[in-house]
């Protein structure tokens, strides 16, 4: 008979369990591949001119509903 991992959870003290789980963080930020500072830089200039993209799209939308509206409404 296998005991499930919730069994094995309560037979651990509350430290030891916690140790566990920054054990595990630790482990699985080994694993990533962090950018380097060119493509960091590279990414945040593309998510920005992507924001500000839609920020002009969303305003020019907004501009034309306003005067539909006060045209239809005024």
């Amino acid at each position: 008979m296998t005991e499930s991992p919730e069994t094995t959870e309560e037979k651990l003290g509350l430290f030891a369990r916690v140790g566990l789980f920054y054990r595990q963080i630790l482990s699985e930020l080994k694993k990533v591949v962090w950018p380097t500072r060119k493509q960091l830089s590279t990414y945040t200039a593309v998510v920005l001119v992507f924001v500000m993209f839609v920020i002009a799209v969303v305003s020019l939308i907004d501009l034309v509903l306003t005067k539909l509206v006060f045209w239809v409404f005024g």
